[in-house]
């Protein structure tokens, strides 16, 4: 006869299963490697270890309910303090242990042959020596080219209204990574910006500086695969717990000049452009950037989204401006490339070829500048 207590303890578990169930999660612990990069000798991946985290999405339908369970799903999660995690590179293992957000980073020497290119990485996490959970990550080494794009996320190519917490909220909740738009024409210009004075074999390398959370990177992973952006490697901020949803994307400012910073000395002979908008702290972010590197910045692009900070931003871009970094301040994309055409970012031929024949204004245009 079963005794009240395994009968409790049987409620407590099939409960547990039944919640885990209802909104895709896992207990079991899990490692999520994010897009690493290689610079010179040097590499860098990093991730994180949870005990609690979703299951990725594999329906996009466009529902009002199912894309807000989606998107509570991703902070819904657990972290893994204290595991030790493992990756292999070329035969020879690297050691590392996760923080207290369950988040770890390798960084390591490579020997020569350097190639460039994407390369998989399998990282292993363990306790006590046994292993409970290993991923597959990917490390890309870029081409030695010209240059080095940083940009924003949120109101830089992706439509957020940052500066509209009601409007920000709504899109969150009720949109997903495929049925969210990208500004229009953002996709032609950072293609472009890509192939600037490189090959297609050899793009040039983007990375997406943002004060989204880790737990959105599977979600804007997706939004740019599916837009075609790019593609390049993300550096987010902190994860936030599900008491904290309404403030994702907030108050993170502080270290995203920190993340850039390690980028320009990590490519110190690459020329540098930046991409962000008027909605919060980009063109703050970026003057100081161009305050301590001038040399390396070589372009600022701010997207005109918030009209009541227009007179403060145009002040700051034009003390940039001053200081001999090419700066705009613009609401269409189609601006963006022109003044690219303008600076020698991208030659008129390239933008001819990925403007539509109805807006194929830029012979006419650029005679302007």
């Amino acid at each position: 006869m079963q005794t009240t207590g395994h009968t409790e303890e049987t409620d407590k578990r099939s409960w547990k299963e039944f919640l885990l169930n209802l909104f895709r999660l896992t207990a079991k612990p899990t490692v999520k490697v994010y897009h690493g990069y290689g610079h010179d000798n040097c590499l860098t991946v990093f991730g994180h270890v949870f005990k609690l985290s979703p299951y990725p999405r594999k329906k996009y339908r466009q529902h009002f309910l199912r894309n807000t369970l989606a998107l509570l799903r991703l902070f819904l999660i657990k972290p893994f303090a204290g595991a030790d995690v493992q990756l292999e590179w070329k035969g020879k293992q690297h050691n590392a242990k996760t923080d207290a957000d369950g988040f770890f980073k390798f960084e390591w020497n490579d020997e020569e042959p350097f190639e460039c290119g994407w390369f998989p990485v399998n990282v292993i996490a363990s306790v006590n020596k046994k292993q409970i959970a290993s991923s597959t990550g990917r490390v890309y080494i870029p081409h030695t080219t010209q240059y080095v794009f940083i940009s924003d996320i949120d109101d830089t190519f992706l439509i957020s209204h940052s500066s509209n917490l009601r409007k920000r909220l709504w899109v969150l909740f009720t949109e997903n990574a495929r049925s969210r738009r990208p500004f229009e024409g953002v996709v032609r210009h950072y293609q472009l910006l890509a192939q600037s004075n490189t090959t297609e074999d050899a793009p040039n390398p983007f990375f997406y500086v943002s004060s989204s959370e880790w737990n959105l990177y599977e979600y804007i992973l997706e939004f740019t695969a599916v837009n075609e952006l790019p593609r390049g490697i993300f550096l987010l901020s902190q994860l936030k717990q599900f008491s904290q949803l309404l403030k994702t994307g907030q108050n993170n400012h502080g270290t995203k000049f920190t993340r850039i910073v390690r980028i320009l000395q990590a490519f110190p002979h690459q020329r540098v452009i930046l991409l962000g908008d008027s909605s919060q702290q980009d063109p703050y972010i970026y003057e100081s950037i161009v305050q301590h590197y001038p040399k390396q910045v070589h372009a600022v692009y701010i997207r005109d989204v918030f009209q009541r900070n227009y007179e403060k931003v145009r002040e700051v871009l034009n003390r940039i401006e001053a200081s001999g970094v090419a700066c705009l301040l613009f609401k269409h994309s189609d601006e963006a490339i022109l003044h690219s055409v303008k600076i020698g970012l991208i030659a008129p031929s390239d933008a001819e070829k990925k403007l539509s024949a109805a807006q194929n204004e830029i012979p006419k245009m650029a005679q302007s500048f």
